[in-house]
């Protein structure tokens, strides 16, 4: 279901690879040391293509028909710009090995397509209109617009979406994931991390983490497919007054929650199957989790807080339905001063489990916890 190891290295070293390639097909280019400034003239069409190993991807647009690379770098490292009529194409390069930290700034017509990539890259798009591909190894990606085909990708590193219209994909390993204010089939994975769609219109998504929470708010249309599965995480979903639905809900170490009237029927021990409205062609809703909540909401029963620019993936989503619920944590352990003095312990075996047991699972019982005080707290 998840992407594989091996594929996140092999696309590690595509990207490394990638970085030498394509000035075979140069018509024009430009290599400087320190700061570069380069700009090209591009025909509609063309495509941007830029790899950086290590620093920023920064894109804006503009309603020009030139690309314009900015670059800022040491001495060490040098931006080659290349073009072709289908192409524009930007390598960062160092003297001996792979190139010091780069941060581009690129200014592209607002109707161009772009591929980028990176290994130690955070990638930024603002205002696109073409199809858009960014993958990096370790960074964040955060890409407002695109129409077309979308695909974002971070192994290590959260993705934010939004203003987006097209066939949606995107993939983490290790990091959030947040669509907002998208049209589209949407398929969404990570491994660990949270998952937010807010505000989205889909006919179908695919959503899927192992160890995080998903929230849901948007469109659950007329024969759509939208699947929500998470392993270790508690699942939300907003639910349109006159949206006509058939699902399950499955949980094997959680509990099932509405916030209003829905027709079920326990199918097992862990699993029910439930309608809401009554039209004709409804909508299929599966929701799973093996060790989390399940928890039907009304709209504006969920509300999500996205983050600034300046404040990435620092989301807040607040149950209002939750509010008057308490939270209680409470441990008491005791100890006879009896058996400590009169029996024969082996403490240093006892130190040793302790320690194995909290390094084990102190990481996964506080994650929990804090999972919980984010709902019925913030």
């Amino acid at each position: 279901m998840l992407t594989t190891l091996a594929t996140l290295v092999a696309v590690s070293l595509t990207l490394q690879q990638g970085s030498g390639q394509g000035s075979g097909q140069s018509s024009s280019s430009s290599r400087s040391q320190g700061n570069s400034d380069t700009t090209v003239a591009v025909q509609q069409g063309a495509r941007l293509d830029v790899n950086n190993f290590g620093g920023e991807i920064v894109v804006r647009t503009w309603n020009q028909n030139n690309v314009r690379v900015r670059g800022s770098h040491s001495s060490r490292t040098h931006v080659e710009v290349s073009s072709s009529a289908s192409t524009v194409m930007v390598r960062t390069e160092g003297r001996r090995g792979p190139p010091s930290i780069v941060d581009l700034d690129i200014t592209v017509p607002v109707w161009m397509a772009m591929n980028l990539s990176g290994t130690y890259t955070d990638i930024s798009v603002d205002g696109a209109g073409g199809a858009i591909s960014a993958e990096s190894v370790q960074g964040d990606i955060e890409v407002t617009g695109g129409t077309g085909s979308i695909s974002l990708k971070s192994v290590e590193g959260g993705v934010t979406l939004s203003k987006t219209k097209g066939r949606i994909e995107v993939n983490s390993v290790e990091g959030d994931i947040s669509i907002s204010e998208a049209v589209g089939d949407i398929t969404v994975e990570t491994t660990d991390g949270d998952i937010i769609l807010s505000k989205v219109d889909a006919a179908n998504a695919d959503v899927n983490t192992v160890d995080g929470d998903i929230t849901y708010d948007g469109s659950l249309k007329a024969g759509g497919s939208y699947r929500f599965a998470t392993h270790d995480g508690d699942i939300a979903a907003v639910i349109p007054p006159t949206a006509n639905v058939s699902g399950s809900m499955s949980t094997f170490d959680g509990d099932f929650d509405a916030s209003f009237t829905i027709d079920t029927v326990r199918a097992g021990k862990h699993r029910i199957t439930f309608t809401i409205g009554r039209g004709s062609n409804p909508a299929r809703l599966e929701l799973e989790t093996f060790d989390g909540d399940i928890k039907l909401r009304r709209p504006g029963e969920v509300e999500i807080e996205m983050p600034d620019r300046n404040n990435k993936h620092q989301w807040k989503v607040r149950d209002n339905h939750d509010d008057n619920e308490n939270l209680d944590f409470n441990l008491d352990i005791k100890v006879d001063p009896w058996v400590v003095t009169n029996v024969n312990v082996d403490t240093r075996a006892i130190t040793r489990y302790a320690r194995e047991y909290a390094r084990e699972y102190a990481p996964k019982i506080a994650k929990k916890v804090s999972r919980s005080v984010r709902r019925n707290v913030n």
